[in-house]
């Protein structure tokens, strides 16, 4: 079966671009808005320097965040998911369920599909729990990615993963769909031969 999303009817957009620094303690994650139909999907709401970096750009869509339907976090560390918060009404997903208010449901993210435009995969690598979300649109097949790159040079060795043979397999299926990698703390980027594995 092809991780190639089924549809091609989602749109993208980046709320707030990212940042690591490494002189400094400053830490801010690329926080990303999918829509496709009735879905309002926001994906790593981690940290920023002012939730506005978050709010204010979807109410720039028309969309407030009892709006938002859904939010996918890629893996559990706090710089990604510290305002999953401010989506109280949504469904919550990650690596192995769905939550929602007092509800827990066990589903495995690999082949999980929001629409048939919008599917996870299990991306380990990083984490033991990392998923990207694969987002069809009429132009390209976009990858959110989470920290399987942290910007667009990577890092190569990622200093914190627990399995560099692990992170590079990940990286290398998700070249093999993507046409636009969105990584955890920096832009979007191509999926070309330039991508550092």
């Amino acid at each position: 079966m092809s991780d190639t999303p089924r549809g091609r009817t989602a749109d993208y957009t980046i709320l707030t671009t990212g940042y690591t620094t490494s002189t400094g303690p400053g830490v801010a994650a690329t926080v990303s808005y999918v829509s496709d139909g009735d879905l309002h999907i926001v994906i790593d709401p981690g940290m920023v320097a002012s939730r506005d970096r978050i709010l204010g750009p979807l109410a720039a869509r028309g969309v407030g965040a009892d709006d938002v339907t859904d939010v996918v976090l890629s893996h559990h560390h706090p710089d990604n998911i510290i305002n999953a918060g401010l989506f109280g009404r949504a469904r919550m997903h990650d690596h192995k369920a769905v939550y929602r208010a007092d509800q827990w449901t066990d589903r495995d993210a690999e082949g999980h599909e929001l629409t048939p435009s919008v599917r996870l995969i299990r991306t380990p690598g990083h984490s033991p729990e990392d998923v990207t979300v694969l987002v069809g649109t009429p132009d390209a097949v976009v990858a959110f990615v989470g920290d399987l790159w942290w910007r667009p040079d990577g890092p190569v060795e990622d200093p914190v993963a627990p399995d560099l043979a692990r992170l590079r397999a990940s990286r290398e299926r998700v070249l093999a769909v993507a046409d636009v990698i969105v990584p955890g703390h920096g832009p979007a980027f191509a999926a070309d031969e330039a991508v550092p594995l």
